[in-house]
């Protein structure tokens, strides 16, 4: 169990470790450049120095000393504040106190990822991960020696596994160091741990006096400098402000008329461990030792490397793996969009391999028969996107099939997974069924569908495949439920009435993750607008799916319901108070979102097709050129986003918007809007725009006939464009 628990954590953990050990190596650098930039030491008074400062330097506010000696005093010239290292024995400025951007960078990538209070909980993580690493590394590696006493013998085995326990070996105690630190740290930073001694409370009484001179203060003149931490001068003129004191024995005021010391807290045993950790860690007052933990951390991406390919090594000799495409007798190929296909893909595969076959697994986009050397039989696994287009992993399929000759020694078998209830049922596996039928090619079993991933479906196919194969097995799919998240509704706007079609956008609050979601990247998954909500109603099995209008950044969900006629979820949403909420799961959309760079994005919707489309909108903050088309039935009752849009084209991230509206006196459609307005649309699309489109079937086809009048004198082709990737549907 140890092993495995080693194996798993170092898999999942590695690319954030490999960043985290890298930036520290990088760090462990400055702590010894540090030393050698540091003026001497002098084995003077806090008072001493205070006073040479000031003559120096007499705006000085405060002066501090770091574990590596080096001081600094904080002070203005002019109106302007300004620092710098101080060489004791004059009191003068030696050189810039400022720390590098470079160092800064390396700081906030390894202390929290330039992520903030989130980051820092994600490096906790992986410095969690390092501790049970370490610990788990080195119990794996007491077994395999036999017994503890073994662990210094000469490592056995070769290749990647013994360079792997070498490396173990040598970086295993700086690794364990570090990461018991970090963790440490992190926790006082979220005041997890009993807090410190502290300052005492502020005097409620001091002299009144001013301007005692600060070489003549007693309590100053006991304190020798290779104890101080900091020392803060009073406000200039302010007579209630008094000197505080900051060293390794405690912390507190004294009196800037007399000189008396008012208060005085000393340090506890929690100020020095985080101290000592802080010290350990970082290298700041012993370099020697951050130079050796810099070291130990090089070590982590050679043990990330090392660990991936002898698990890659063990996977490749299991009897059920996917094997390389030219040793397959079966290829299975698969077209999925949201990634539930790949699991049928996967259950299949496992029970040919099962059987004795030998089986290759990989998307349609890779259909390359060419390689297919061994192969007997052709299983194609294909989901439909939209209204019949092919989905994201089988991008460029059905043109490659077209054009290849068949293949007399390779059957054939296509099954379509999708939901009955849409008019393009299977659309994309029926293509494929019908190309395979007029071509001639050897058919295994008759195309058969699985509606709305029925693993009954799919075992009455498997019992066909089965019989075709002279074998006896069932096809046997678990289904993984996905995790469901509760959202509370905390505003809502409600359009439509006038017009009888209700109308909602509904904003959610996100759920506050806790701790431990936060520790093992748990919470509620990233989204963005564009990805899809799925919302499961009381009474029914079946999710029903919802563009986002917002993305994760936006620190709310959002969407955009109108209620249909006897629909169970659009009613219930309809109905919602805030405060109420409901059960859901996120599904990454890839395919319909705008794509990076300048090229101009044409979003182009109606009804509440606009939800994704105002989502883009409001994320672009860099002003890509975007053109809004949104058709909806009345300006009074059912302009959606209305105000956010004039926004959003006010401060530039909406180039342009045209809307049409079909409930006035002059009727029109949002396909009508883009006919007018075609010399520009042909010109953007020919300068490589993107077209993004959202909404019902009806108005999605209108749109295509639209586009295609539009393009065809530019000799252009929305399946050129769909080709290129630069034209998305969502429609419902």
């Amino acid at each position: 169990m140890i092993r495995s628990l080693h194996r798993w954590f170092g898999l999942v953990a590695a690319g954030l470790l490999i960043v985290i050990a890298l930036s520290g190596t990088a760090l462990s650098v400055f702590p010894a450049a540090e030393v050698f930039g540091t003026p001497a030491a002098q084995a003077i008074s806090v008072a001493e120095l205070a006073a040479r400062v000031q003559a120096a330097e007499p705006s000085v506010e405060q002066i501090r000393r770091a574990p590596s000696g080096r001081i600094t005093a904080y002070y203005f010239e002019g109106d302007q504040p300004a620092s710098a290292i101080i060489d004791p024995a004059t009191g003068q400025p030696a050189g810039s106190a400022g720390t590098s951007s470079l160092q800064r960078l390396l700081t906030n990538v390894h202390r929290s990822l330039l992520l903030d209070d989130t980051g820092r909980l994600v490096t906790a993580g992986g410095a969690a991960a390092m501790l049970l690493l370490s610990v788990s590394g080195l119990f794996v590696m007491a077994r395999r020696a036999g017994s503890w006493r073994g662990i210094l013998k000469p490592v056995r085995g070769k290749g990647n596994g013994r360079l792997h326990t070498i490396v173990s070996r040598l970086a295993l105690p700086g690794l364990f160091l570090s990461a018991l630190t970090a963790l440490w740290m992190t926790a006082a930073t979220f005041d997890i741990l009993p807090e410190g001694a502290g300052a005492p409370p502020f005097p409620a009484t001091v002299s009144g006096e001013t301007h005692v001179p600060v070489a003549s203060i007693a309590a100053l003149q006991a304190i020798p400098l290779e104890e101080l931490k900091s020392l803060n001068f009073p406000a200039d003129g302010d007579a209630t402000d008094v000197f505080t004191v900051k060293t390794e024995r405690g912390q507190g005021y004294i009196d800037q008329g007399n000189g008396a010391l008012l208060a005085w807290n000393d340090a506890n045993w929690v100020d020095t461990v985080n101290d000592t950790a802080a010290m350990l860690h970082t290298g700041q007052g012993m370099a020697w030792l951050g130079l050796l933990l810099g070291l130990s951390a090089l070590g982590v991406p050679v043990l990330g490397w090392t660990g991936v390919k002898v698990w890659l090594d063990s996977r490749r000799d299991r009897k059920r793996a996917s094997i390389a495409a030219g040793e397959a007798d079966t290829i299975i190929l698969v077209g999925s969009e949201g990634g539930t296909t790949w699991g049928f893909a996967e259950t299949l595969r496992g029970t040919l391999a099962e059987q004795g076959f030998a089986v290759h697994v990989a998307a349609m986009s890779a259909f390359a028969p060419e390689r297919w050397t061994k192969a007997k039989r052709l299983l194609l696994l294909a989901a439909t996107y939209g209204d019949g287009e092919a989905p994201t992993s089988a991008a460029g399929f059905l043109e490659r099939f077209a054009g290849a000759p068949v293949r007399p020694d390779l059957s054939l078998a296509v099954l379509g997974f999708g939901e009955r209830t849409f008019p393009a049922y299977c659309g994309f596996a029926a293509k494929i069924a019908r190309e395979a039928e007029e071509k001639g090619w050897t058919v295994l079993t008759p195309f058969e569908t699985v509606d709305r991933q029925s693993p009954q479906d799919f075992a009455r196919w498997g019992r066909a495949l089965a019989q075709a194969l002279g074998q006896d097995f069932e096809l046997n799919h678990q289904t993984v439920a996905p995790k469901l998240w509760t959202l509370t509704l905390v505003s809502r706007r409600d359009y439509g009435a006038n017009v009888q079609a209700t109308t909602a956008i509904l904003r959610f609050a996100l759920p506050v993750p806790s701790l431990w979601q936060r520790l093992t990247g748990k919470g509620l998954p990233r989204f963005e607008a564009g990805d899809l909500i799925g919302i499961v109603p009381e009474g029914s099995d079946l999710p029903r799916f919802y563009s986002l209008a917002s993305g994760a950044k936006d620190g709310f969900l959002e969407i955009c319901v109108r209620r249909q006629a006897g629909g169970l979820c659009s009613t219930r949403l309809t109905a919602l108070e805030p405060g109420e909420t409901v059960t859901a799961f996120i599904r990454p959309n890839p395919a319909f979102r705008p794509a990076r760079g300048r090229q101009p994005i044409i979003l182009i919707g109606a009804g509440t097709g606009i939800g994704p489309l105002a989502g883009f909108a409001r994320a672009n903050r860099a002003h890509q050129p975007m053109y809004l088309y949104f058709g909806t039935r009345h300006p009074a009752s059912d302009a959606l986003y209305a105000e956010e849009l004039a926004d959003w084209k006010d401060d530039g991230r909406l180039t342009s918007v045209f809307t049409a509206f079909s409930r006035t006196a002059t009727p029109a459609y949002v396909q009508d809007i883009l006919r007018r307005d075609a010399s520009r649309l042909a010109k953007l699309i020919a300068a490589g725009g993107q077209v993004l489109v959202c909404g019902g079937r009806d108005m999605a086809a209108g749109v295509a006939a639209a586009l295609a009048d539009i393009l065809a004198p530019q000799g252009m082709s929305l399946a050129s464009l769909k080709a290129e990737g630069r034209y998305a549907e969502d429609i419902y």
